[in-house]
């Protein structure tokens, strides 16, 4: 089955969470804090894997998960790293964010990776805490927990060629007589139902060639097969268009040629720019050449004419294609602004009054001390007033208004403010 496109949801691995732990030990009566640190959580990283050349793996696995960190121990055992999550997709891949469509990686070369999603941080162990004033804390730190995120992949296959042209014009059959690839030829339309891709010899070199299924009018509006194929187009250095050139199905070589070339263009003006070869097949049919003119007249090139059903002037076809990429630019990934989830600002805050003149306060900085309170622990709490203080969320309130007496809502927790 081939696939191109898929939908799936990614979540790196939660850190560990710190220990509170005490040395104990025979004859040691007041043991230190030995709590260790929490592991990182596991990353979610893509690779782009030659042995795959469709998304099919994707199209009933959605979630996918990386190993959270393993929780620290006493003696100041840190937790082990959760393992990394590697997704392997074919080389060509998009990879989008769901939300916004931005482009975070474009799997271009065999072997490339790219970490999408970060694994979280390993929380604090209670060892971390001890200072000269705190000999023995009771609170260690949460692991930081990472946020789940839908990603698009897209393929868009990589080829130096691209066979395009109306249904049954004999463009698998090229394919075939000229590689070694075999795809299912029949006399009706759309045959092909995904792009095939095959390998052409030359000389000591080869280049690659990909099928991509019949277009028809309105393709580009989504119409047809063509709409689903068209970004395959995108990364061939050079198109090939096909036309039946014998009439049988009493079709217009030139109106067909230009109906395609307009498709091209009102899906992404770039492709009606690439280099094009025109190919007149099935002239072993023809009775009319002065298509084969009409041609010339209308792209400036003299169209080669072949059969591929009886392998006539396949040779010419090839060397043809072969001596205009020899003056072509090899492909080159997608150029884009990556698009990266932000990490929340670990520092900021922001204090607002309520309709009910309570005063709330929230953001990032809120959020990370969240990770070290532990209700009921005096030590826990007395660090938490001491980072409001020391972090300028006390008179962030002073300065919203706050007096003695009013209520702050901070981490789903209510308090009466004191000054």
């Amino acid at each position: 089955m081939f696939v191109d496109t898929a939908r799936i949801f990614i979540k790196a691995g939660n850190g560990g969470n710190g220990c509170t732990s005490f040395y104990t030990e025979k004859y040691v009566n007041n043991g230190g804090p030995d709590g260790g640190n929490g592991g990182e959580g596991g990353s979610v990283i893509f690779r782009a894997a030659a042995n795959k050349n469709t998304l099919a793996d994707f199209k009933y696995a959605k979630h996918f998960r990386a190993d959270n960190g393993e929780n620290g121990k006493s003696r100041y055992s840190a937790g082990k790293k959760g393992k990394d999550l590697v997704i392997d997709v074919p080389v060509g891949t998009v990879i989008k964010d769901a939300e916004t469509g931005g482009i975070i990686a474009d799997m271009f070369a065999e072997g490339q990776t790219v970490t999408v999603a970060e694994g979280g941080r390993g929380g604090r162990g209670n060892a971390f805490f001890r200072n000269s004033r705190r000999q023995a804390p009771h609170f260690s730190q949460a692991g930081e927990r990472a946020e789940e995120h839908a990603v698009l992949l897209e393929l868009k296959t990589i080829a130096d060629v691209g066979l395009i042209g109306y249904p049954n014009v004999g463009k698998s059959t090229i394919l075939s007589v000229i590689s070694s690839a075999r795809p299912k030829i029949a006399n009706y339309h759309f045959t092909t139902l995904s792009p095939n891709l095959g390998m052409v010899s030359v000389y000591d070199d080869s280049f690659s060639v990909a099928d991509i299924p019949g277009l028809i009018d309105g393709a580009a509006e989504g119409a047809g097969l063509g709409h689903d194929f068209l970004r395959h187009i995108e990364r061939t250095r050079l198109l090939v268009h096909v036309v039946d050139g014998s009439g049988i199905e009493g079709r217009d070589p030139v109106e067909d040629y230009k109906s395609i070339c307009r498709e091209l263009a009102d899906y992404d003006a770039a492709l009606a720019e690439k280099p094009q070869i025109v190919v007149v097949n099935k002239a072993d049919l023809m009775t009319d050449y002065s298509v084969v003119d009409a041609l010339e007249k209308q792209t400036g090139k003299r169209p080669v004419l072949m059969s591929a059903a009886v392998r006539s002037g396949v040779e010419e076809l090839i060397k043809t294609i072969y001596s205009e990429l020899s003056v072509l630019p090899p492909p080159k990934p997608l150029e884009f602004e990556p698009f990266v989830y932000e990490k929340p600002d670990k520092t900021s805050f922001e204090v607002v009054r309520t309709d009910d003149g309570e005063y709330e306060v929230f953001g990032g900085l809120v959020d990370e001390l969240a990770r070290n309170v532990v209700l009921d622990s005096y030590d826990s709490m007395q660090y938490f007033q001491r980072q409001i203080r020391e972090r300028g969320i006390d008179k962030a309130l002073k300065k919203a208004g706050v007096k003695t007496g009013d209520t702050v809502r901070m981490l789903d927790v209510e308090f009466e403010y004191v000054e």
